[in-house]
């Protein structure tokens, strides 16, 4: 099962190769032998996923067919309302979020056909870049235990690695999708703001969250996509744009590409073999005739200066009520970032969203005059190890998180489409990855990158050894 994708799964179902149950009673005696170790999931629905496949194999029979994704089982982050299921945002508190609602993006996948394995592990409340978990274990990075998953979509991340579903729905405020999938060697897209409904899904911060997929490679990020972007009248910022169809466009040409590298800010501080892989995939996109050319971009720590604000008011106001009632219930850090939000005046909030308003507009007026793409690393370091990553004190970890969140973040405030893609393995083994970065609803040409990429290359297809 961990060979495969989401498109080869859904064909071979589709072919009767295998079956909808076969595949997801395979998926859960995998998830049952090894996440033991792992710790992706929070909730397995065993019961209620070998239900959906029967019906699902009886609806085929029949020759009904539900979508593109008849069959093929998936999981989703313990932040999205699934109806039926506990949500507890990775906190002590098995109901932490209730909704009227399920989450639309869960709601379209499984009226393509998917069949809900469960609820995935996260870092508590959604604040974290380490996918460490005080109350239900600390996610392992299956290429190397012991290590962070990255976060906060850190079970979403290492189940895809770890071959438990072929893809996951994750969550990205601060690079949440990017870093757990450059950390364990997965794909992870962050849309455009406003690309993706957001309803049913627990806030951090309404004007920098994002819904996204993660996957093993980039066309299944396509079809995902595809599915669950769309306005909803649940959620008043879901943008009106049509939706194309992404994979289709995947095999367009991509000769007359612009790629532009921010050499500044992106390429400073990074870890011996960072730079190094992410310089051998510029090279490779050069190789498939896509130019690539220095390019000047605005202070992107004012950028995340800004959505540090946005995102540390809103998110205090969002749980103010545990963090004044059962703060220790809460892990320190978490704590510790959720009280500076206490901390923030109006004018300084106000301004923070009026500046990011100009700051988008300019960035993508200046930068995106020159090319179409960006490409930056994703992490400033292969995945480091949990004890160091968890040591000192809470404002010495928030600290680290910050450092290791900074290629990620300036893009969350702007709004932009953003790829991870994996793009080779530190010395010892460890993922590394670089992200593709467009203009506002140009999903179809970061992704296009990113696939043509992967057609010549192989750092997609290595799995970790996991048994």
């Amino acid at each position: 099962m961990t060979d495969w994708t989401i498109v080869g799964l859904a064909e071979a179902i589709r072919t009767k190769k295998i079956s909808a149950t076969e595949a997801t009673r395979e998926y859960l005696d995998r998830i049952a032998r090894l996440d033991p170790k792992i710790r992706s999931f929070i909730t397995v629905d065993g019961d209620g996923a070998l239900a959906a496949a029967r019906a699902l194999d009886t609806d085929a029979a029949a020759g009904r067919w539900r979508g593109p994704l008849h069959g093929v089982p998936l999981a989703y982050k313990d932040l999205c309302h699934v109806a039926g299921l506990p949500t507890s945002c990775g906190t002590k508190t098995a109901e932490y979020f209730t909704s009227p609602r399920e989450c639309t993006a869960v709601v379209r996948l499984r009226e393509a056909g998917a069949i809900t394995l469960g609820k995935l592990n996260m870092s508590e409340l959604a604040l974290g870049p380490f996918g460490d978990n005080a109350h239900h274990g600390d996610v392992q990075n299956p290429w190397r235990l012991g290590h962070v998953s990255g976060g906060s979509s850190s079970g979403s991340a290492a189940a895809v690695a770890a071959g438990f579903a072929p893809g996951t729905l994750g969550s990205d405020t601060g690079g949440s999708i990017r870093l757990p999938a450059a950390v364990c060697g997965i794909v992870g897209l962050k849309p455009t703001y406003g690309r993706v409904s957001r309803a049913g899904a627990m806030p951090l911060s309404w004007s920098l969250d994002h819904i996204g997929p993660m996957t093993r490679t980039v066309h299944d990020a396509a079809v995902m996509l595809a599915i669950i972007a769309g306005h909803d009248p649940g959620d008043a910022t879901s943008s009106h744009r049509r939706v194309p169809d992404y994979a289709a466009a995947l095999d367009a040409p991509v000769r007359a590409l612009r790629v532009g590298v921010p050499e500044s800010y992106y390429f400073e501080g990074l870890a011996p073999g960072v730079d190094a892989a992410v310089r051998e995939a510029l090279r490779t996109l050069g190789t498939l005739g896509i130019a690539t050319r220095p390019v000047r971009v605005p202070d992107p720590a004012v950028q995340s200066g800004i959505a540090n604000v946005l995102a540390r008011a809103e998110s205090a106001v969002i749980h103010e009520r545990v963090v004044r009632e059962r703060p220790h219930e809460l892990q320190p850090a978490v704590r510790t970032r959720l009280e500076v939000g206490f901390q923030i005046s109006a004018h300084d909030y106000l301004q923070a969203g009026r500046l990011r308003a100009q700051l988008a507009r300019q960035f993508v007026a200046d930068v995106f005059a020159e090319v179409d793409v960006l490409v930056a690393p994703t992490i400033p370091e292969a995945a480091p190890a949990l004890a160091n990553a968890k040591a000192g004190t809470a404002e010495d970890v928030v600290a680290r998180m910050g450092t290791f969140s900074r290629l990620t973040r300036p893009f969350n405030g702007l709004g932009l489409p953003a790829l991870s893609v994996p793009c080779g393995f530190s010395a010892d083994g460890r993922p590394l990855a670089m992200q593709l970065v467009g203009r506002p609803f140009a999903e179809s040409t970061v992704l296009r990158v990113g696939h043509a990429y992967q057609r010549v290359t192989d750092w997609h297809t290595r799995r970790p050894a996991l048994g």
